[in-house]
């Protein structure tokens, strides 16, 4: 099953994260790898792979087909604001990008909006915030019913 048709369930219980950042999302993006590797997932890094400057379209778009594909279950982006990243993501059919800032943004993203990609700003989040929220959104179970409806309508809404 791939990510797009999971609407229930956390995805603390899935084992395939992409994650992808620009440079200005580099080393909170090496943090979170971490974090997911210790937590047993296992983790497609899809770069960026130093500070060099890159562009975070490349990266956003990167986990949001990785995910909206099947190659993976869930994605985690990281930029210098976790905003155009997202935007990026979110460009990809399937995908619900969902930007945060602390456990309770991140929980709701998942139990509201049935977010499958998760996007922070290393310029706006401190590292164990980030940490704390990806757990969050990891363990938080998308609760349908009347969610369901609008994420059906997100999902369907087109070019």
């Amino acid at each position: 099953m791939s990510s797009r048709d999971q609407t229930t369930g956390s995805i603390g219980t899935m084992t395939r994260i992409a994650i992808g950042s620009d440079h200005a999302g580099f080393n909170l993006k090496m943090r979170l790898v971490s974090d997911l590797a210790d937590l047993g997932h296992e983790v497609l890094d899809l770069g960026a792979h130093s500070i060099d400057r890159v562009d975070y379209p490349d990266y956003g778009e990167a986990v949001g087909r990785a995910v909206a594909g099947g190659d993976a279950d869930a994605g985690v982006c990281v930029c210098g604001s976790g905003i155009g990243i997202a935007m990026a993501a979110n460009k990809v059919a399937g995908v619900r990008a969902a930007t945060v800032h602390d456990a309770t943004s991140a929980r709701l993203a998942r139990e509201h909006n049935d977010a499958n990609v998760v996007c922070f700003g290393e310029r706006l989040i401190d590292e164990a915030v980030a940490a704390e929220a990806l757990r969050a959104w990891l363990d938080a179970e998308f609760e349908g019913g009347r969610h369901a409806d609008r994420v059906a309508k997100l999902d369907a809404i087109g070019p």
